[in-house]
């Protein structure tokens, strides 16, 4: 069995100053050759892959917090971390980077983080003035206090010897007893420099002064000095909000002391990083890295200590699901389970599998198929982002449960994807945030792209078959519904409209035989093309586009549609009204009648046939005649080709004809007769036609000979 005092996650930092999860493995450190000193390496427990190869260089400024994590940065803007799972391998770690350094263990950074120009400074400086001497904490020197930690900001150096004073002395709980009395006092004068002391002490970026600021009996008073920003005319009143506004709810009674802290504490951490510090300069954007770290691990354990107790989540789950359960605290127990997946993101992939794999297992597709129902619009919000988060975890997964629902249910409108749709459809949002959102969710779970999986090569066919039998009809009903006689034409239902039309769009991409089927017995692209009207020109170019899509996978199948509805009459009547004003919409409908110009022949004879009258007068562009040109072209070389073939099987090919109609009877039927009875009306209709070319070609021979 492993050693489970060396395992740990890999993380780096990204652009965004965010931890990145590169896997989890076993950290040990040797010798390597080829970096010529003692490395840590990191082999992914999955595979044995290297995850890390990192020389523990003696000019690295290496950093242990929190008992567990070691950070270091590698290079400018590449920052990484090793997250042990137990404190007894981070220590044994800890140690050997000491060792190769030559410093002490006990210390909890191996050396000053300074760049070459400051560090030649600071030699030419005695070696008292690289101690930083903080005043006496007391209230008549609260300005000097200030002064001093403003002025060590700009400098790395002076930064790490006034974090390691502040740590030495206890001086931060000094410093907030001192708060304390200034409240007491009503001193603002001290409560303004106490803001400038503990704001510019969490920009020291330690997170050594992190724990002791963020415990349990420090934290509060933190936010109190945090509250007395000078450039405020009265001070804030966060303290008010994070013990009587904001409550914490357990859903589930939380048993173990530790969790419910690290809870507390992460909460709080969040409010003083997103709401009471202001948004940092750019001289200062890096400052609070660390916090940001510090959140983010906070997290990680959360999660990890919420998923190994099993007994909370199955009686979450059990709540969850009972029907005796007050809306309440269902509502409560959706709300817990939409924060609990935000949190699962900071998981590593592995973990956050498994995350995901237990919450099937304890049914929560059939949870939010209860919840979705409810009339609660929150409550509905909440369900909507815990189910995106299953659709990216895995869109197979969700398939697989939506596939086996119609056997369990009479009833087509309680399927979980039915009830998605209609909650997209009744977005009471005037933008309609929520539809996108789950329009996309929507459109993952119908991509074939990821039903791809050679576990499961049925899965393609078996889902789209499922769901154009029991889901499309629902898509599409308002779409139906606002193309008969009477329609609304709002900017919230051509909104919607859009959005249906975007998602049928894909289908016609990517459904070529389910969504053709639907399109025929529906009429639904005559009902679409009625939007070509619509006053909102966003959903005509949508009704265009469908079009435009459809043409575009120059199918004979969908062409004979198209000709035989004459449903280019609302696209051309949409040209003209347009008139010659030159926008979107007459762009879009150029451009698909040039795509037809170049290589469609039955649509092109179709639209001269029918539609070059109104079309001729438009000379600004050049596409409609030539779609005349192309038309005479083509009609002229059939011509042609038909002259060669009578030539060819006359005079004195007589007794040629049957093979002259059997080819002439070929052609036809490639240009879309469906049988023998349009070529040959009665039975003996061969054997007539023949006869007629014989007595045809016998005149011919007769009136040769006369001339």
């Amino acid at each position: 069995m492993s050693d489970t005092r060396r395992r740990v996650k890999v993380y780096t930092l990204n652009e965004d100053r965010q931890w990145d999860d590169r896997g989890t493995g076993h950290v040990s450190s040797t010798y390597v050759e080829r970096l010529k000193g003692i490395s840590l390496l990191v082999r992914a427990e999955s595979d044995g892959s290297l995850l890390l190869e990192s020389k523990i260089s003696p000019n690295t400024a290496y950093q242990k917090q929190q008992d567990t994590l070691i950070v270091w940065s590698e290079a400018e803007n590449y920052d990484l971390a090793l997250s042990f799972q137990e404190k007894a391998g981070c220590d044994e770690i800890w140690e050997k980077i000491c060792q190769v350094q030559g410093k002490d263990p006990s210390l909890e950074i191996t050396q000053d983080p300074i760049d070459e120009s400051e560090e030649e400074r600071f030699e030419e400086m005695p070696e008292t003035s690289h101690l930083v001497e903080l005043p006496a904490c007391e209230l008549a020197r609260l300005e000097e206090i200030a002064d001093l930690v403003t002025s060590v900001l700009s400098s790395p150096i002076r930064r790490e010897k006034l974090a390691l004073a502040l740590m030495s002395e206890g001086y931060i709980k000094k410093l907030l007893q001192l708060f304390r009395t200034c409240e007491d006092l009503d001193n603002r004068e001290g409560l303004h420099h106490l803001y400038e002391i503990v704001r510019g002490v969490l920009f020291l970026n330690k997170a050594t002064l992190f724990e002791v600021m963020f415990s349990d009996d420090c934290i509060m008073d933190v936010v109190g000095c945090l509250e007395y920003d000078p450039a405020l005319v009265q001070p804030k009143r966060h303290r008010e909000f994070l013990t009587k506004t904001a409550k914490f709810k357990e859903v589930i009674p939380i048993t173990d002391s530790e969790l419910r802290q690290k809870i507390h504490q992460t909460y709080r951490v969040q409010y003083i990083q997103d709401i009471i510090l202001p948004t940092p300069s750019v001289f200062e954007e890096n400052f609070l890295s660390t916090l940001t770290s510090f959140i983010f691990f906070n997290k990680v354990e959360i999660v990890s200590m919420l998923q190994e107790d099993e007994k909370f989540l199955t009686e979450v789950f059990a709540q969850l699901t009972d029907e005796a359960t007050e809306e309440g605290k269902r509502r409560e127990l959706v709300n817990f389970f939409k924060e609990f997946c935000a949190f699962s993101q900071t998981l590593q992939p592995q973990n956050r599998d498994a995350f995901f794999k237990t919450l099937a297992n304890l049914g929560i597709l059939p949870a939010l198929e209860i919840i979705m129902g409810m009339d609660d619009l929150q409550v509905r919000a909440a369900a909507t982002d815990i189910f995106s988060y299953l659709v990216e975890f895995s869109p197979s997964m969700v398939r697989e449960f939506v596939m086996q629902e119609p056997q369990q249910a009479d009833d087509d409108d309680v399927l979980l994807i039915n009830l998605v749709i209609k909650q997209m459809i009744c977005d009471s949002d005037p933008e309609l945030g929520g539809a996108v959102q789950l329009m996309g969710l929507l459109r993952t779970l119908i991509d074939p792209e990821n039903m791809l999986a050679p576990t499961n090569k049925t899965e393609k066919t078996e889902f789209l078959s499922f769901f154009y039998k029991y889901c499309m009809h629902v898509l599409t009903a308002p779409l139906l519904a606002n193309t008969a006689e009477e329609r609304k034409d709002n900017f919230q239902t051509a909104q919607l409209l859009a959005l249906i039309l975007e998602l049928l769009t894909f289908c016609v991409e990517h459904h070529t035989y389910h969504i053709k089927n639907y399109i025929m017995n529906k009429d639904l692209l005559r009902r679409v093309l009625v939007l070509m009207n619509s006053k909102h020109t966003f959903l005509a170019l949508c009704a265009l586009r469908f079009m435009r899509r459809i043409i575009g996978l120059k199918d004979e199948y969908y062409n004979r549609y198209i000709i035989k509805g004459n449903l280019f009459e609302p696209v051309i009547n949409a040209l003209l009204d347009n008139g010659t004003r030159y926008n979107l919409l007459n762009s879009a409908i150029i451009e698909l009648f040039e795509f037809i110009k170049e290589d469609i022949k039955s649509l092109i004879a179709h639209i001269v046939d029918n539609f070059y009258k109104a079309l001729e007068s438009i000379e600004y562009v050049q596409t409609f005649k030539g779609l005349k040109g192309r038309y005479e072209q083509e009609k002229d070389r059939q011509s042609r080709g038909l002259s060669r073939s009578v030539e060819k099987h006359s005079y004195f090919n007589v007794f040629s004809a049957p093979i002259c109609f059997t080819c002439q009877s070929e052609r036809l039927l490639r240009q879309g007769s469906s049988s023998s009875t349009a070529l040959y009306p009665s039975g003996e209709g061969w054997f007539d036609l023949f006869k007629l070319n014989v007595t045809m070609n016998l005149m011919g021979l007769i009136k040769k000979k006369k001339t």
